[in-house]
């Protein structure tokens, strides 16, 4: 029998755990390539900071040499993972379900908005982040964003100053990522195998339980079908349909990625609207195109006008031509082409974001023809346009997403328009183009102009988002620079509150909410207004005379507490509020709940004073409401009653009879001993409607529901004995108001005015 020391075998095994150096790797790698390439490698092989008297892997093996290599064991946690560096060079060892169990790596990115296992209801998903330790110089280089499973191509996001910001696409369930640093100035950053890389798992659950907002183009019934672009990108890109649509749909998602961000450092959650999608080849990446690859992305519809391509390009932008004639036509000429495309039922909203494909900038005129920024609502319809002038300088995929915002190509004012002297290049002219047509779906969503933010014009900042370096600004005039979180561009704070309680920011796992979203204000003794909503108040804005936009808030956010249902407000505590040059101004007060619903008291003064109350027969005080449309209807008149069952104890409520047609008439209250009063006119339906109340039982009434706008379009009433009416008068009209007296409280008569038909209704209540 041979001696131990000739078994060939172990020999073998022995050597391939024993014999290493600094210049070697191990066999098997070796040896793949080496048959590629038959030159060594030389030189240091770990980055600086993991050398073999660092690492205890290697350590091990020059004591123990008889020892084969360890088997690598699970993971580390998620708080050590970003130094991972599996596959480094030198040490060869195997990853574990993509995830390394060796050192870490100090360049390895670092995520600082993200956390291991974040849940989200978004496609689109910001990623901010850092290179390197805070104490180093800083760094400059690349990110690359891979998915584990392939599912979209890796993408690259640069590093300015140790800073990145990447945009990740994300899809149903885990989405297991990696972020992986290089650059030419670390050793081996740029090898096959990343060195320096970070895992995170997010998990995306797509809401199918709010409202989308949809995405259209709208294109004449003439129209080419092209938009405004340089000769150069025509032949690079093209500027057809096609190339629209990819464009349009990456400016969504940057919208997308760019609010739920906002939102998160609001403290909101990553809440944002979503997109209707449709299975297509997927545009958002050039493989995808290459490919053919499927996916569901945002829908763009792309709807037809009636309208000819002149009729839309006379209409010039009122702000270029303060004397055209036709301001705000254009916003009709969508709204009835999106109306007529989606055929909606009375009663159901849609929120659409609109690009007029054709925009044409008109060298001659030097006017922006066909192009309106407007947004709002028409009906049921919240809609907001915007033209397609700056539509060349979007990006078409992620890839280019940074390019564009970096872009410093001159606008050529010989093709395409340079809006308001603000898209003096490339990027700026995306910057505008994006961002004010954010502003305007802004105004589609219900936020007013605002002190700062997007919804004043801080959308001209809008690439800080996606970028870490902004380039040179012709609007500026600065060089640019690195760019800090404190520069970016935001959505004001009041903005976030409303997008808290909109429809189309509702999470998976919201609650099921009352459906009555509506507020409302009731003047009560000692000069108090008790504030009611079934949904809760979500925050107050304060008005005074002159200020167009709002400074001052009382926020009552969710996170922070119980939901507040009924709170007590002062005119004394409000104006303490306000800057000391403001407080004796006549006060403007909002109120918004968290259903949604909002409550305009346009003189607060007036509702908690003497004029907001009456005195009974009895001696005791009786308060109005605050009213309900805006009795300005011509030939307005004041009417007032109290009920006679509420001064004559010997008269009881019989019946109601509702008046109505396309609106509220009128309505007349019977008693039992046959006598009645009347509020309003016997107008709409002869003879009306009856709704008898239950004598027997003592029913009365105790609220309305009220649909109101400028006047009153419809009402129902509610009684004791928790029944309702029907909704009598036009049950699509206005937004629906709830009217219950607070708590030791009740109804005892009704107040408002009528002209042709009731434009004003409040109820009277007392103790």
């Amino acid at each position: 029998m041979a001696p131990a020391f000739l078994n060939f075998k172990e020999f073998r095994r022995r050597s391939r755990a024993s014999f290493r150096t600094d210049q070697s790797t191990d066999v098997s790698s070796y040896d793949e390539r080496r048959s590629q390439n038959a030159a060594s490698t030389n030189g240091s092989i770990t980055p600086p900071s993991i050398s073999a008297q660092s690492d205890p892997a290697l350590s091990s093996q020059s004591k123990d040499q008889l020892q084969p290599p360890p088997v690598p064991g699970n993971r580390p946690p998620p708080s050590s993972s970003r130094y991972s560096v599996s596959g480094m060079t030198g040490i060869g060892s195997p990853s574990l379900n993509g995830k390394s169990s060796l050192p870490v790596s100090q360049y390895a990115p670092r995520i600082t908005n993200l956390g291991e296992n974040t849940w989200v209801s978004q496609k689109i998903l910001l990623v901010n982040g850092t290179v390197g330790e805070a104490q180093q110089n800083s760094l400059e280089g690349n990110v690359i964003v891979c998915r584990l499973d392939d599912g979209f191509p890796p993408t690259y996001w640069p590093v300015c100053d140790s800073q990145f910001k990447a945009l990740v696409y994300l899809m149903p369930g885990p989405n297991k990522l990696r972020f992986d640093f290089s650059s030419p100035k670390l050793a081996n950053s740029g090898s096959s195998n990343p060195i320096h890389s970070t895992y995170i798992t997010v998990h995306m659950v797509p809401p199918t339980n709010s409202p989308p907002l949809q995405l259209a183009i709208l294109v004449a019934k003439d129209s080419p079908g092209v938009f405004d672009a340089v000769p150069a990108r025509v032949a690079r890109e093209g500027n057809n349909l096609e190339t629209a649509i990819r464009k349009f749909r990456i400016a969504a998602y940057l919208w997308q990625a760019f609010t739920a961000e906002q939102m998160w450092r609001n403290k909101f959650g990553r809440r944002v609207f979503r997109f209707e999608e449709e299975w297509t080849t997927g545009t958002s990446n050039y493989r995808d195109r290459e490919l053919g690859t499927m996916r569901s992305e945002a829908r763009i519809h792309v709807i037809r006008s009636d309208k000819t391509l002149a009729e839309i390009r006379d209409l010039e932008r009122a702000q270029q031509n303060p004397k055209a004639t036709k301001q705000g036509e254009l916003f009709s000429i969508a709204a009835d082409a999106v109306k007529n495309y989606f055929k909606s039922l009375p009663g159901q909203t849609q929120y659409v974001s609109v690009l007029i494909l054709d925009s044409h900038w008109d060298t001659a005129s030097k006017t922006i023809t066909g192009h309106a920024a407007l947004g709002g609502n028409s009906g049921d319809l919240h809609l907001g346009i915007f033209g397609s002038h700056c539509l060349q300088s979007y990006p078409t995929s992620f890839e280019e997403v940074v390019p564009a915002f970096t872009d410093c190509t001159p606008t050529d004012t010989n093709f395409v328009a340079n809006d308001c002297n603000e898209c003096g290049s490339s990027w700026e002219a995306a910057n505008l183009g994006i961002g004010a047509h954010l502003h305007e779906t802004g105004h589609l969503l219900g936020c007013p102009h605002q002190e700062n933010g997007v919804m004043l014009r801080d959308y001209v900042r809008l690439n800080r988002s996606f970028v870490a370096q902004e380039a040179y600004s012709t609007r500026t005039k600065s060089i640019g620079g690195p760019v800090s979180q404190a520069g970016e561009c935001t959505w004001h704070r009041l903005d976030c509150l409303r997008f808290r309680s909109h429809p189309c920011f509702r999470l998976p796992n919201d609650p099921v909410l009352n459906s009555d979203a509506s507020v409302q204000a009731w003047p009560v003794e000692n000069g108090q207004v008790q504030v009611t909503a079934a949904t809760g108040v979500s925050f107050i804005e304060i008005y005074p005379e002159g200020d167009g936009v709002c400074h001052t808030w009382i926020e009552y956010p969710l996170e922070n507490g119980p939901v507040q249902r009924n709170i007590s407000l002062t005119e004394q505590e409000l104006r303490d509020r306000l800057p000391e040059g403001k407080r004796r101004s006549k006060l403007r007060v909002c109120i918004k709940s968290h259903g949604g619903g909002d409550l305009e008291i346009r003189d607060f003064h007036n509702l908690c004073s003497k004029a907001s109350s009456l005195k009974l027969a009895s001696g005791k005080s009786a308060y109005r409401s605050d009213k309900l449309g805006f009795s300005q209807m011509e030939g307005s008149t004041p009417q007032e009653f109290i009920f006679t069952s509420a001064t004559q104890k010997n008269r009881v409520l019989s019946r109601i009879v509702f008046y109505h047609g396309f609106a509220l008439d009128g309505l007349e209250f019977f008693y039992d001993d046959d006598s009645s009063q009347l509020f309003g006119k016997r107008g709409g339906k002869p003879g009306g409607d009856t709704f008898e109340m239950d004598i027997r039982r003592g029913e009365c009434i105790t609220g309305f529901c009220v649909r109101s706008g400028v006047w009153i379009d419809a009402i129902q009433v509610l009684t004791s004995l928790g029944r309702k009416s029907p909704l009598y008068g036009n049950m699509a009209g206005g937004s629906l108001h709830t009217l219950l007296p607070p708590r030791g409280y009740t109804v005892c008569g009704v107040s408002g005015s009528c002209a042709a038909w009731i434009d004003g209704f409040s109820v009277i209540i007392a103790r």
